[in-house]
């Protein structure tokens, strides 16, 4: 993918396919790291399953028969002498503590860095996506934090206004490019 705000994309349709409550995205910048993490509450996988998802022939989808989103965000933070690591707990096992993290480790200097690009619309195109769904997202980069919790928004606005209308979708928009001025 051209921009990792694509892979974060990609990354969090698997948690929200996987039936996450909560999903939390967390992006820590030094000036020579970044380091991604995806975390969600979502049924989790088996072992047999965590073992495959690198693997880009290797899918549960039923639509087709590749699953590229994890084996590009590898080749993309492998490229750069980075890591991928992902853990999981299955739902039959951790009744109470399921779910999957991704932490994606890039060295920002490597030529083959892969660009952030829309981190913004990509949060607004998931909430819009997906209104029922909690998300936490945190970018910190030196001084800079951009920051964003869905459940306080639900505080302040109540159940009758979704976070998908339009006016809020904007609203966080605005809000999350603030931050990233400041």
């Amino acid at each position: 993918m051209k921009e990792l705000s694509l892979n974060v994309l990609d990354i969090v349709e698997n948690s929200v396919k996987a039936g996450a409550t909560l999903i939390r995205i967390l992006l820590e910048e030094t000036e020579e790291i970044l380091t991604l993490t995806v975390e969600d509450n979502g049924c989790g996988m088996r072992e047999e399953i965590l073992r495959g998802v690198i693997d880009p022939f290797y899918t549960t989808r039923t639509t087709r028969k590749v699953g590229l989103g994890i084996p590009l965000l590898k080749l993309a933070a492998e490229q750069t002498g980075g890591e991928v690591n992902i853990t999981s707990r299955h739902e039959s096992e951790y009744p109470d503590t399921h779910g999957t993290e991704v932490i994606a480790r890039f060295f920002k200097q490597h030529i083959d860095f892969t660009p952030m690009g829309d981190i913004v619309s990509t949060i607004v195109t998931l909430i819009q996506g997906s209104p029922d769904i909690d998300f936490e997202f945190q970018h910190r980069s030196g001084a800079t934090c951009a920051e964003l919790d869905t459940r306080q928004l639900r505080e302040v606005l109540g159940a009758e206004i979704p976070l998908n209308s339009p006016e809020i979708l904007r609203w966080i928009a605005e809000y999350l490019h603030e931050q990233y001025q400041n």
